[in-house]
């Protein structure tokens, strides 16, 4: 598994898996709990959740699949934003260590932001990772301006920014993706593959086709060409798990991607962070 290094130093899988939706549904949960199960075995062990997702019942999820390998992952939780305070961050966290049954979180981050001021979530999340609840700590769904702001804030230890990254969402190459580099700090990039929309595109079936992959492997190849990206796809199956671990081996020729560019050409000018 081909893998990216946080500023610390330490490495973590550059495919990872995401759990968006995953831990709703009883009539999926044991198919769900075989794909993360599987995704782990494959090397995938980088592990994205949330306390937003199903209120929960993610974390739940994670907690049931793979608190048997619990030392063997690398786990990412997020808190709300109306929890980053200096009071209710720890409490956000021993909620959600509780839920995923473990006694760390080995990124937490700020899941989007709100009104709370960085400044005193930089603090709170030191102050976790000082107890030993979290290791690293970083931030999802910030812009370049907020990114300035968090370090101009004392964030210099902020490990990563999760962002909506893929074919159709390249506006952070403008401004955002140069300045992380810029800080050493990695990208994690969410819905890679667009919640799916992107399998039908022409311009992917008929690379897929030419190189005997998938679309979604094609789509997943392109974010993970370079070394500082992490992709974490979701999936809900073991099939669609193997589909994704492919995708990390997979590299595309410089035709391919001029033919990718050309088919989604990154907007002229930037723009504010897409969400999801």
């Amino acid at each position: 598994m081909m893998t990216v290094t946080l500023p610390g130093g330490e490495t973590i899988p550059a495919l990872g898996q995401g759990t968006w939706m995953l831990g709703e549904r009883a009539s999926e949960r044991k198919a769900e709990i075989a794909a993360l199960r599987s995704g782990v075995e494959l090397g995938m062990t980088l592990i994205d959740t949330a306390e937003m997702y199903g209120d929960g019942a993610s974390e739940i999820l994670v907690a049931e699949a793979l608190h048997s390998v619990r030392d063997d992952i690398f786990l990412v939780s997020k808190a709300y934003p109306q929890n980053a305070s200096r009071k209710r961050l720890e409490h956000a966290c021993d909620a959600s260590l509780d839920r995923l049954k473990t006694d760390r979180i080995d990124l937490y981050l700020l899941h989007w932001r709100g009104s709370v001021p960085l400044a005193e979530t930089v603090e709170a999340m030191e102050g976790l990772k000082t107890a030993g609840k979290i290791r690293h700590w970083g931030v999802s769904n910030l812009d370049t301006d907020d990114m300035g702001e968090l370090l101009a804030a004392g964030g210099g230890g902020c490990a990563t920014d999760q962002i909506l990254y893929n074919l159709t969402r390249r506006g952070p190459e403008h401004d955002l993706l140069p300045w992380l580099r810029q800080a050493h700090m990695p990208v994690m990039a969410y819905s890679p593959v667009e919640q799916g929309r992107l399998v039908s595109d022409r311009t992917l079936v008929r690379i897929a086709e030419t190189i005997g992959a998938t679309p979604a492997q094609v789509a997943l190849a392109w974010v993970l060409q370079n070394d500082d990206v992490i992709a974490i796809p979701k999936a809900g199956n073991v099939a669609h798990v193997q589909e994704n671990r492919v995708a990390a081996d997979l590299v595309l020729s410089r035709e391919d991607v001029a033919a990718l560019d050309a088919a989604f050409p990154r907007p002229k000018t930037a723009g504010p962070l897409e969400m999801l």
